[in-house]
């Protein structure tokens, strides 16, 4: 897929959260094809402790107002920089970048008429690895496949864009100290005893990921990972964020970030 170096356009900073803001951003052209799982590389301007671009996943593309949606989390100063944009100012991206979630091992791209509309797709979330879940169960719904959400926080306060993913499919939560939907961690929650499902997709914490992909294994179930170990270059050069697999080291800039569970060595 080509990618794109482009100026884009914010419009909008939301602070959805004391350490998250959605920002939506858009430009004068029509946006690039973008699909879900993949992320895009951010340049951050005026902080002299920024040198290298923040990788971002798609939170969500808006076709029909030509927005693109990041979900940033305040880590360091780079990503703290974002917080303080304003409507009107340019931010510099590299775009998309990365492989994207599939279906039953089948790409996205095949457009997904070949598959059973009845399946049943769970997408895990936990902090700010729900962002890319949202682009995703937004297209499994676009193509007449309702997804599961089950996401997972802290506490209540800590829960993200619950509105935006009951738009696509059903919702689930649960939160470690029990102030909204279960009490407890996501592979605690009483769906995975109630129901059946012919895939999992997660993404999030480490350990919460690898949780979600013993439960899957143990269960047979296909499953998928989407990886946030540190990238720099977001091309696969600068070897910060390599993963050791079954086909030995990779990068998860380039041969990720989504992986069959079954391809790491967890």
């Amino acid at each position: 897929m080509k990618k794109f170096v482009l100026d884009l356009s914010v419009v909008s900073v939301e602070q959805i959260h004391e350490k998250y803001v959605l920002l939506r951003l858009t430009h004068s052209c029509p946006l690039p094809e973008m699909m879900p799982g993949q992320f895009v590389e951010v340049r951050v301007d005026d902080s002299a402790n920024t040198f290298l671009r923040r990788p971002i996943s798609i939170n969500f593309v808006d076709r029909k107002q030509n927005e693109l949606w990041l979900l940033v989390a305040a880590v360091g100063d780079g990503t703290r920089r974002l917080f303080r944009l304003h409507a009107g100012d340019k931010l510099n991206c590299i775009l998309p970048l990365g492989n994207t979630f599939s279906l039953m091992g089948e790409p996205l791209s095949a457009g997904l008429s070949f598959l059973n509309k009845n399946m049943k797709v769970l997408l895990i979330g936990g902090g700010v690895g729900v962002a890319p879940l949202l682009y995703f169960g937004s297209y499994l719904c676009h193509f007449g496949i309702e997804p599961m959400f089950l996401l997972g926080a802290r506490s209540a306060k800590d829960l993200l864009l619950l509105d935006e993913f009951g738009k696509y499919g059903r919702v689930y939560v649960t939160t470690e100290d029990g102030s909204a939907g279960e009490r407890g961690f996501v592979t605690n929650h009483s769906v995975l005893q109630n129901e059946s499902f012919s895939q999992i997709s997660t993404c999030g914490p480490k350990p919460m990921m690898m949780a979600v992909a013993k439960y899957a294994q143990k269960s047979d179930i296909y499953c998928e990972a989407s990886l946030e170990n540190l990238m720099a270059c977001g091309l696969g050069a600068c070897l910060c964020c390599v993963e050791k697999t079954t086909g030995g080291n990779l990068c998860v800039c380039k041969e990720g970030p989504v992986f069959n569970v079954n391809r790491l060595l967890w």
